[in-house]
């Protein structure tokens, strides 16, 4: 299974890369994180362990919907749908159409590698 490369870049670096990315100006490599945080502060909220044991849970059990995971994880289902939306941002879960309206949530990789320049 796959490794999701994560960094921690500043927001003003950030910008100036997407910029010089859209004008040509630059390509990232094959090895560069996929996703970006502004700071070690927001990467270590979003990762934190109970929301690392949640992606472990996800890519262990595939549930099919929010409900099904809410149960398995006992997280309150309004709780759940944000943490998982802000996972979403950043790339750390899809949120896939499953039966009915239900989306049903995924990861696709077995673990992050770390990343960062001073």
């Amino acid at each position: 299974m796959k490794t999701l490369k994560i960094g921690v870049m500043s927001q003003e670096k950030y910008r100036a890369r997407t910029m010089a990315i859209a004008k040509g100006q630059y390509v990232p490599g094959k090895d560069e994180p996929k996703v970006w945080f502004a700071s070690v502060k927001s990467m270590s909220q979003v990762l934190s362990d109970e929301n690392q044991a949640l992606l472990k849970l996800i890519l262990e059990t595939r549930p099919e919907s929010l409900g099904e995971l809410a149960e398995r994880s006992g997280r309150a289902s309004s709780n759940l749908s944000r943490t998982l939306r802000t996972m979403e941002r950043y790339g750390l879960v899809r949120l896939e159409k499953g039966v009915g309206r239900q989306l049903a949530p995924r990861v696709d990789y077995g673990g992050v590698a770390f990343e960062m320049s001073f």
